[in-house]
């Protein structure tokens, strides 16, 4: 099969009309969830854009993946992870590969990697000049993947990856959608309160996600309402290109044979708790959208939301498997292919969380999600800053219950589980 791979950046789960959104509409994408799977809980195992791409690419952890942040020494992926990627084993195996937009990860670009390239490392501007005018960052990438898939042959598969820079901060849309959802107001979060924001700990009140220790904006102002506006209006012109790539396989008859899969590389806070940002391992920052239509999935399994755990590291083991190729020893992840068949298998009920940049006084933090609850961990308290959530009965997370009595012994249950992670995985990377 081919391989289409879109992923945007920063845009989180909820940001979709398919997820039920009160004010963002996307048909071309609600379109493809339709057509495939939609997984209800999709998360990434760091919320940072270049760890969550080498992730993605790789199938690892971020302390297997040798990547630990942006603009450092070690921020790129070594050789021999890089040779082991998806994009590197679908080349080695025969693929036409193209990757365009926001490569995002630091050090040498990996051009090598890929027969036609027009990627960067770091964000770039959202407007671009082509012959002496300015066109957005998603009508740019419309037309290179457009030319790309119009040059492909019949007898070479392909793998093209597209790499959106919206709906990441700035946020500037296309200038067709500035005027979108003029009329709207765009719910504001009932965690959106100084009371929430103070429940807190106190790194994360005073860290890059917040203004100097308070909430960055009221949120009953207009700066918070054209915020989101401007997020949401990237996002619907992402949809409007993915509705013009998706029209170009049909007009190539290359739909029947094409597997599409559109994700985004981590989630985003948009005034929960009174933060902006992502980073940390609340759910509005480690959630994201993730879709896969595969042309040759059962009927039955055809807009389905599984609610299964799955994670950014099994996209590359699930690409390969799903194009009948080895998966490369060495990755965390687990394909999910038999998902996409419908099949009823055993399946992970918890993940590791980690996030050890700690540029812009970001904290460094780990821990573990389960089906059920959260146990998190600012590793620069040693302990002394802990954070467990019900998430059945508390889904906001607006309850830190460490330091109930009445959950001593699941807060102890959780330790013991991250211990496993932590022991069995690679030694962090230190900053």
């Amino acid at each position: 099969p081919n391989i289409l791979f879109l992923m945007t950046d920063d845009q989180r789960w909820d940001c979709l009309g398919s997820k039920g959104h009160p004010v963002l509409k996307t048909p071309h994408l609600d379109r493809l969830a339709n057509q495939g799977v939609s997984f209800r809980n999709a998360f990434v195992t760091t919320s940072m854009c270049a760890v969550a791409r080498a992730s993605f690419y790789t199938g690892r952890y971020a302390r297997n993946n040798s990547v630990r942040g942006p603009r450092r020494i070690n921020s790129q992926l070594a050789p021999e992870i890089l040779a082991a990627s998806f994009p590197a084993v679908l080349k080695k195996a025969g693929y036409r590969t193209g990757c365009f937009g926001k490569w995002g990860i630091g050090g040498r670009l990996p051009k090598e990697v890929f027969d036609a390239w027009n990627a960067w490392t770091g964000q770039r501007e959202y407007f671009h000049t082509v012959h002496g005018r300015k066109i957005h960052n998603s009508e740019f990438l419309t037309r290179h993947a457009e030319k790309f898939l119009r040059g492909v042959g019949r007898k070479q598969p392909f793998c093209l990856i597209v790499l959106y820079k919206a709906p990441h901060s700035p946020s500037q849309p296309d200038p067709r959608d500035v005027t979108l959802f003029a009329g709207a107001t765009v719910p504001v979060p009932a965690t959106y309160t100084d009371a929430h924001f103070e429940r807190l700990p106190a790194l994360v009140r005073n860290s890059t996600l917040s203004s100097g220790g308070r909430p960055l904006w009221p949120p009953a102002s207009e700066k918070y309402q054209w915020r989101v506006k401007q997020y949401l209006r990237c996002i619907a012109g992402v949809d409007r290109s993915v509705g013009r790539i998706l029209k170009v396989l049909d007009e190539l008859n290359l739909e029947e044979n094409t597997i599409v899969v559109f994700t985004s590389d981590n989630g985003y806070l948009l005034g929960e708790r009174g933060l902006w940002g992502k980073w940390l391992m609340y759910e509005e920052s480690i959630r994201i959208p993730l879709i896969i239509r595969d042309p040759r999935m059962p009927a039955a399994v055809r807009g389905m939301r599984p609610d299964q755990l799955v994670l950014n590291i099994d996209l590359s083991p699930t690409l390969l498997d799903l194009a009948g190729i080895e998966i490369p020893p060495g990755i965390n992840g687990r394909s999910l292919a038999p998902l996409l068949r419908g099949k009823a298998i055993p399946w992970r009920d918890d993940f590791f969380y980690e996030h050890h940049f700690r540029g812009g006084k970001l904290p460094d933090v780990e821990g573990i999600r389960t089906t059920e609850w959260k146990y998190v961990v600012y590793r620069d308290t040693n302990l002394a800053e802990e954070e467990l959530y019900d998430l059945v009965h508390d889904p906001a997370e607006e309850r830190n219950v460490a330091d109930n009595p009445a959950h001593a012994e699941r807060l102890k249950t959780m330790r013991a589980r991250y211990r496993e992670y932590v022991d069995t995985l690679l030694p962090p990377l230190v900053p």
